[in-house]
């Protein structure tokens, strides 16, 4: 599924190496329940453990201290919990670091309904494709006189075109019919403008895949509306961070979904949900959404089979059982929904 970012010395017949880093909050919680599934499913991983976030901060004086990023260089592929960004004030974000770091230029967002998760809508399927590494993310900003603030937008034709090319080429693989880019070139002529053409250029080498395009006001709009008109979208990195929290929340919300982080040499995989620090240590945090991670994960290292184990485990527990944990108004712990998993493997 992820054959973008794999490590070219992967070899089926050994173990994987993978930088682990748990992170924040509720994220010792819902890595741990991942690692005891990736490894009841029969993978054998060699866990090699790295720090970020706040608490990394507070060790270390970064929120991403080197020796995590040069861990992901070695190991090539990582799995990481929620980590905690100050608002306003404090250390920089450690996800928009890391992917900088490691140019993981391709955010990847399957979006699917969830067995036993009732929501406003039924067969949700679609997959969010976000740029990763520019835009207002860059964090280029001032102060122009007091009470002003300037921030730079950076679109550029080089990441426009790679993301474009990444999410055709994931069309084609996973058999999606079409994709749309979503913008606000009606206002920014030039930044968006430049995106869109960069869209359209990759979309004319592609023509096996339908494209279309969509202002992102609209796009919003269509997806509360029906989100069955859409399958693939592609977007900038600011639309396409709110974007893809919109449509975990057509599904059941951002404990349900997973997330991943591509480039050409590494992959970081992650759940996309915060910190909780509200509810860290009472062990009642929702694994799933790092369990579904894990098996993007798993795909990306060639464990296709593993990972289809776990995805119906998660399926069969979520959808014919009353473990569930609080979000999903159920009232098991993070233990007793993990211990689920693990005895639903086929």
């Amino acid at each position: 599924m992820l054959a973008r970012g794999r490590r070219k010395d992967y070899q089926p017949d050994m173990g994987h190496a993978v930088t682990l880093i748990e992170g924040d909050g509720i994220g010792p919680e819902v890595t741990g329940a991942a690692v005891r599934v990736v490894e009841a499913a029969g993978v054998g991983v060699d866990w090699e453990r790295a720090e970020a976030g706040a608490a990394a901060a507070a060790r270390h004086g970064t929120a991403l201290p080197d020796a995590t990023i040069e861990s992901v260089r070695r190991t090539g592929v990582a799995l990481k919990g929620p980590t905690t960004t100050p608002v306003a004030s404090g250390h920089a974000s450690a996800n928009v670091a890391l992917r900088k770091a490691l140019d993981l230029y391709a955010n990847l967002r399957p979006v699917r309904s969830q067995a036993g998760v009732k929501t406003r809508y039924d067969g949700v399927d679609l997959v969010v494709v976000r740029e990763n590494t520019e835009d207002l993310y860059s964090g280029i900003e001032h102060v122009v006189v007091p009470g002003v603030v300037e921030t730079l937008k950076i679109i550029t034709e080089r990441a426009s075109s790679r993301i474009a090319e990444f999410a055709f080429r994931h069309a084609e693989r996973e058999g999606r019919r079409r994709i749309t880019a979503v913008h606000k070139a009606n206002i920014m002529k030039l930044s968006d403008g430049l995106f869109l053409e960069c869209c359209r250029r990759t979309a004319r080498a592609h023509p096996a895949v339908a494209y279309d395009e969509i202002i992102v006001d609209a796009c919003c709009l269509q997806l509360v509306r029906d989100p069955s008109r859409f399958d693939v979208l592609l977007l900038e990195n600011l639309y396409g961070d709110i974007v893809s929290d919109l449509c975990a929340g057509l599904v059941g919300g951002l404990g349900v979904v997973p997330g991943a982080n591509l480039g050409d040499r590494c992959a970081v995989f992650e759940a996309v949900h915060g910190s909780a620090p509200d509810i860290a240590g009472k062990g009642i945090a929702n694994p799933t959404a790092c369990l579904r991670s894990a098996t993007l994960m798993l795909r990306h290292l060639g464990e296709d089979r593993a990972a289809g184990r776990i995805d119906r485990a998660i399926d069969r527990v979520l959808g014919a059982s009353d473990v569930r944990t609080q979000d999903l108004g159920g009232k098991a712990t993070t233990l007793q929904f993990t211990d689920a998993i693990v005895a639903a493997l086929d």
